[in-house]
């Protein structure tokens, strides 16, 4: 086993960063990005003494591009098997977007005896598909635009769609150029395949069930104008789903406010960690 990586079950391996000293932060990572993507939140919280690991989700970043199990019973199994690698206890989980629903489906699937709390940060749960049961959800043409543009020209798709995740499109909205780029290059280091199998993942998987067995302390943060994971069908609806919630609701706050609000994502999630 390589330092910085560890081989599951089913042979993938998973990247993963390890920062810092103290009590221990996870962070899973949105689609289709990879753990560098956090870096703003780790390097904060390690300075402050906490001990910071991110995993690169299989078939994005620097983890194998893994042809099975991308989906979310799998991307669970691949943290879990990561948390008894380096012993993890009394973690903080950290997810954002798909990560988000990655941690719920952790907890539900294999219990908190390691976790003492759960950050969802502008995340996928309950659930995103529209239906019958869930009217207020994204209709499936949606999704099937996602994965035309993964299939297609995926190069363009995504310097395309990094510019609603950022709220870019927005008046007065102060993105750097560097914000897209960087959205574009960790995009583009995700397996095609990998990408396009996890689009089904994040969007028809229904984390109802998930979310009634999260038992630990959890902080919900969500961008009031979240155009890609819309707070109404997500956030609103989760928090009445979870036993032990705190909510914090970001006015015009984009769906990658980790990045447009670095350093207000970062106090709040610092003082959550110490309260």
């Amino acid at each position: 086993m390589n330092s910085n990586t560890i081989t599951t079950q089913d042979g993938t391996q998973i990247f993963y960063k390890d920062w810092g000293d103290g009590p221990v932060v996870t962070f899973s990572h949105g689609w289709p990005l990879n753990a560098d993507a956090w870096d703003g939140q780790m390097h904060f919280l390690a300075r402050n003494g906490f001990r910071v690991i991110a995993h690169d989700r299989r078939g994005h970043g620097r983890s194998s591009q893994s042809s099975s199990n991308n989906d979310m019973n799998g991307y669970a199994d691949d943290l879990a098997q990561l948390f008894e690698a380096l012993d993890l206890r009394k973690a903080t989980m950290v997810g954002h977007s798909t990560g988000g629903g990655e941690v719920a489906r952790y907890i539900a699937r294999h219990g908190s005896k390691r976790v003492a709390r759960a950050v969802l940060i502008g995340a996928v749960p309950p659930v995103m598909l529209k239906s019958a049961a869930n009217p207020e959800g994204l209709p499936i043409e949606v999704f099937d635009g996602l994965r035309a543009g993964v299939a297609s020209d995926r190069s363009q798709f995504y310097k395309d769609f990094a510019i609603p995740f950022f709220g870019a499109n927005r008046p007065g909205a102060k993105v750097s150029q560097g914000v897209l780029d960087q959205f574009w290059l960790w995009a583009m280091q995700c397996g095609q395949k990998n990408a396009y199998e996890c689009i089904k993942a994040f969007s028809e998987t229904d984390f109802t069930e998930d979310l009634k067995k999260i038992d630990v302390p959890t902080l919900l943060m969500h961008g009031e104008d979240d155009q890609i994971v819309p707070i109404h069908d997500s956030a609103k609806k989760s928090a009445k789903l979870i036993a032990n919630v705190k909510t914090l609701y970001y006015p015009g706050a984009p769906h990658g406010l980790t990045a447009t609000l670095q350093d207000k994502v970062n106090a709040d999630l610092l003082a959550f960690l110490r309260a």
